[in-house]
C-alpha cells in the first residue's frame, strides 16, 4: 500500500506481535508510558533542566509502536504525571509539575513520538543510515515547545529569560546527549528487524 507521497507504509515492529485488537494496544500504549516514566528516572540532576533518559524512550517508543499508540502512549505518560503518578524526573508528579521549567518538553514529546513512528512506518527505522536521520530529527522536536515553555516559568521565577540564558538552560547542556541517545535508537530499532527477520 502506498499514500499520496509514494511511501510504502509498513509494518513497525509493535505490528510483528502474534496477537491484535484493543487489548493488545491498550497494553502497548501503557507499556510505553511506563517504560517512558522509568527513562525518567535515569537522571543527572541539573536546574532548570535536567538530563534523563526521557528522549531516548520517545524516540524507541514512538518507532517500535507507530504515530499514533506512540503519541497515545506520551499522552498517557503525561496525563498520568499530571493526574499525580510519580512518571516525571525524580519520581515527582501532580499538577504543580505545570510550573517546572522543563515541562514544555513533556509536551514536545507526543509529537516527537508522532513524527519517528510517522517515519518508522515509512521505512526509516530499518537501516541505520536513515534511522539515525529520523531520530535525531524526532530528537529535536521537544526543544520546539520546550524552549519557549522553559522561557516563559523562568521569566514568572524572576530568573533571567532572554535569548542566550534560555539556549544555555535547555539547549547546549542537551546537544551531545541528544545525539548519542538518537545513535543509540538508532542502533537498536534495526538491531531489533534484524532480529525478528532471521526468525
Amino acid at each position: 500500500m502506498t499514500n499520496a507521497t509514494g511511501f510504502a507504509r509498513r509494518a513497525v515492529l509493535a505490528d510483528r506481535l502474534r496477537t491484535h485488537g484493543l487489548a493488545t494496544n491498550a497494553t502497548l500504549v501503557a507499556g510505553g508510558a511506563l517504560f517512558t516514566a522509568a527513562m525518567a528516572q535515569v537522571e543527572v540532576p541539573m536546574w532548570p533542566v535536567p538530563i534523563t533518559g526521557q528522549t531516548l524512550a520517545v524516540v524507541l517508543v514512538g518507532a517500535t509502536l507507530g504515530a499514533r499508540r506512540g503519541m497515545l502512549s506520551l499522552l498517557v505518560y503525561a496525563v498520568a504525571g499530571l493526574a499525580g503518578a510519580p512518571f516525571f524526573a525524580d519520581f515527582t508528579g501532580g499538577l504543580g509539575a505545570l510550573a517546572v521549567p522543563s515541562f514544555g518538553y513533556v509536551i514536545g514529546f507526543i509529537p516527537a513520538a508522532g513524527v519517528i513512528g510517522w517515519l518508522a512506518r515509512r521505512d526509516w527505522d530499518r537501516h541505520v543510515g536513515r534511522a539515525a536521520v529520523a531520530m535525531l530529527v524526532a530528537s529535536a522536536i521537544p526543544f520546539v515547545t520546550g524552549l519557549p515553555y522553559l522561557a516563559v516559568v523562568l521569566g514568572q521565577l524572576g530568573a533571567p529569560n532572554d535569548l542566550q540564558s534560555v539556549l544555555a538552560a535547555g539547549l547546549y547542556p542537551f546537544i551531545v546527549g541528544g545525539i548519542a541517545k538518537a545513535l543509540i535508537a538508532a542502533g537498536i530499532v534495526p538491531l531489533a528487524w534484524k532480529v525478528l527477520g532471521r526468525r
